[in-house]
């Protein structure tokens, strides 16, 4: 039995390892222009693309079951899933290789829960396999979330250094796209990455206008969103981009001063399970058992 638990942790630890790796590999050059096609950020798909599916033939596997199972499944929403995978920045993952990964590690994990519960009986085998299905189907859609939600995280900590170039390029003398061309070439991923997509939507004819409401609707953290919109009141209303950047950066660092007052009032009720069930018992146990031996000494 221990062997047997043994095998089935590193099994679910390899299936994991290779999931995560597939899903974040990203596409190489022709391939992600083909990517960038499906996205809708170029009009026509580069070739070479079927190059880079052969060599990935994992990703071919996922693609083609992923295709079956859309087939099959009629609630099954491509436009919400594709959203999902720009915001998390998977632009190398369509939302059917998604499915199809789905697929993958529900039967990869149905068939490890019917082995493992094997051994005992066949209730508890269905149970496992039950659980397994449900829990790799659900563990994609889960890494997915989280990786939107850690890359909005870190673009909203990165706005106020964009602003500041910004404000820094257009004073002296640039325009915003140039100025954004520079932040692009100075800001790390994701919010390099995003405002180079953008440049790239620009010069394949989209206005400054449409280039920048796309941007916010790729990044929709909160300061991204306002960001936008400043942008746009801006343009539409004839204010100069100066001024309103130096808003904005004011705007930021308000909100910046607001978040670090927000996490420091939840610090004490997260300090609260630390303290009762780690850090409490342990003082207790230095405190209190030496005086508990010394009473046991002295009634015997």
């Amino acid at each position: 039995m221990v062997l047997l638990a043994i095998a089935g942790i590193l099994l679910l630890g390899g299936g994991i390892v290779v999931l995560v790796s597939n899903l974040r590999k990203p596409a190489g050059g022709a391939g992600m222009l083909d990517q960038i096609g499906t996205y809708g950020y170029v009009a026509e798909a580069a070739r070479g693309a079927g190059e880079t599916a052969g060599r990935r033939p994992l990703d071919s596997l996922a693609g083609r079951l992923g295709d079956t199972a859309a087939r099959r499944l009629s609630r099954y929403s491509e436009d919400k899933v594709r959203q999902k995978l720009i915001a998390a920045g998977m632009y190398g993952t369509s939302p059917r290789k998604l499915l199809g990964y789905q697929v993958i590690i529900a039967i990869f994990l149905g068939l490890l829960g019917f082995w493992l519960g094997a051994t005992k009986s066949l209730p508890i085998a269905v149970l496992f396999l039950a659980g397994g299905l449900a829990l790799g189907w659900w563990l994609p859609s889960v890494y997915v979330d989280r990786t939107r939600r850690l890359r909005y995280e870190q673009m909203d900590r990165q706005m106020p250094d964009l602003i500041d170039l910004l404000i820094v390029c257009v004073e002296a003398g640039l325009g915003i796209l140039a100025s954004m061309r520079v932040a692009s070439e100075k800001l790390k991923d994701p919010l390099g990455q995003e405002l180079r997509l953008t440049l790239q939507e620009q010069r394949m004819g989209l206005s400054v206008g449409e280039a920048i409401q796309s941007l916010g609707k790729r990044a929709d953290c909160d300061n991204m969103r306002i960001f936008v919109r400043a942008l746009t009141q801006g343009e539409k209303l004839g204010v100069s981009i100066g001024k309103t950047m130096r808003d904005l950066a004011e705007e930021m660092r308000k909100r910046r001063k607001a978040a670090a007052e927000e996490r420091a009032q939840k610090m004490p009720l997260k300090m609260l399970f630390p303290l009762l069930f780690f850090i409490f018992p342990a003082i207790f146990i230095v405190l209190l058992v030496p005086a508990f031996i010394n009473i046991g000494h002295l009634l015997k």
